[in-house]
């Protein structure tokens, strides 16, 4: 068979040797650079004294197999400091602390995007420390600010939480940023959702960014708003539509099941068996069901009258959203609503005309620009799924680095 011949894409070297065995290849090189800075003065020295150690440093694979670069580093002496010191040569294309070149180092980031570092290291025939060493030295832990300097304007920040732990515990608040394009920023794992942790947050943003907010989407937590309030002025603060929409659809559902649960008491096995399956006919859209589904809900109404009243109130508000209104427009529509609820008998909205009052503001910011938290809730699903494949992840720095490469990975290599 005839040779074939893979370069290198080391600089500065020269092959002495190549030896091939059924497990990798190793490659023996020398530098040809013949300087080195002095550790000490900064200066280019050239006086030539020795070798150091032999470093043996995993570069990319070659047709599968692992491939090891080995290299004897040179010494140079310095003759201008005090006592001549000696500094060993540095190539640009590996790093001395690393047991990796640079160029497997980015292999190995490559890798890992959208896998699990257990995964990459039994793939890579390494270890999960060498993985993970890989993603500190190459990921940045927090957010990069110049890295973003030509930003003009961000349309939208996103802050929300998500439980580290089953069960709802250790709440971290994400903040990421909407910008022109749909493009996604990721810009912080918070460790709480303290007013305090996020103002401290947006204070650290650059002023020229900070003026450029447009828009903060976020449920309806206190301290999400007032840290935005307070250092976000000129900024609208959205309340997510769909956190509305939850909170006075769950109000119906609520007394749907306290009216099923009646239904059962007081109606006849036969009869209640009839109304078995309209948990999931109320909760959608009239339109949405055929006419064997209407009936089967109007069977439920003729039982429980109140329903009735209740789902066609969560309509009329549904509508409101979904209609073309101004901000004025919607408070306006959002006012009569409850002025029917309040006419009506039912007490189920009462804790969402609660919310109407201390949220109309926000909540009616929505028909600005009709933005809503869809961004985040989709980020949100990105860390529940790296969750999952990484079995749990409990440190924020390590966190931010596998949602910053899972986000930006592809970008980083041009893909």
């Amino acid at each position: 068979m005839p040779n074939l011949e893979i370069p290198l894409d080391l600089p500065e070297v020269r092959i002495l040797k190549t030896e091939t065995d059924q497990r990798q290849i190793t490659i023996t090189v020398e530098s040809i650079r013949e300087w080195a800075i002095c550790r000490k003065c900064g200066q280019e020295i050239r006086d030539f004294h020795s070798y150091n150690r032999q470093l043996r440093l995993r570069h990319m694979p070659i047709l599968g197999r692992p491939v090891v670069i080995e290299i004897r580093p040179k010494r140079f002496r310095c003759p201008t400091c005090d006592g001549n010191p000696t500094t060993t040569q540095t190539l640009d294309w590996y790093d001395e602390r690393s047991p990796n070149t640079k160029a497997y180092d980015q292999w190995l980031l490559l890798q890992t995007i959208g896998s699990t570092v257990s995964d990459v290291a039994r793939k890579e025939e390494t270890t999960q420390d060498i993985v993970l060493g890989a993603i500190e030295r190459l990921v940045q832990a927090t957010v990069d600010w110049s890295e973003i300097k030509k930003i003009k304007k961000i349309e939208a920040l996103g802050i929300d939480e998500i439980a580290l732990k089953k069960g709802h515990r250790d709440f971290v608040a994400l903040v990421t940023a909407r910008l022109p394009g749909r493009e996604l920023k990721l810009l912080a794992v918070l460790p709480d959702r303290k007013k305090e942790t996020v103002e401290a947050f947006l204070r650290q943003m650059p002023k020229r960014l900070r003026t450029k907010v447009q828009e903060v989407c976020i449920d309806m937590w206190d301290g999400y708003a007032n840290a935005a309030r307070e250092i976000l002025p000129q900024a609208n603060i959205v309340a997510d539509r769909f956190h509305v929409a939850k909170a006075y659809r769950d109000c119906a559902d609520k007394l749907r099941v306290e009216a099923q649960r009646e239904l059962k008491k007081s109606l006849s096995k036969e009869h209640y068996d009839g109304l078995k399956g309209t948990m999931w006919l109320f909760r959608r859209d009239p339109e949405d069901l055929d006419d064997e589904e209407r009936g089967r809900l109007e069977l439920l109404f003729e039982c429980a009258p109140d329903l009735k009243q209740a789902y066609d109130l969560r309509q009329e508000l549904t509508a409101i959203f979904d209609a073309d209104h101004t901000k004025s427009s919607g408070k306006i529509a959002i006012e009569g609503w409850v002025r029917s609820v309040r006419q009506s008998s039912l007490a189920c909205f009462d804790s969402f005309l609660k919310t109407l009052e201390n949220w109309l503001d926000e909540i009616t910011n929505y028909f600005v620009s009709r933005r809503t938290s869809g961004f985040v809730e989709g980020f949100n699903n990105k860390v529940k799924v790296l969750k999952r494949r990484c079995y749990g992840i409990t440190n924020l720095e390590h966190l931010f680095q596998r949602l910053y490469l899972d986000l930006e990975g592809y970008r980083l290599f041009g893909r």
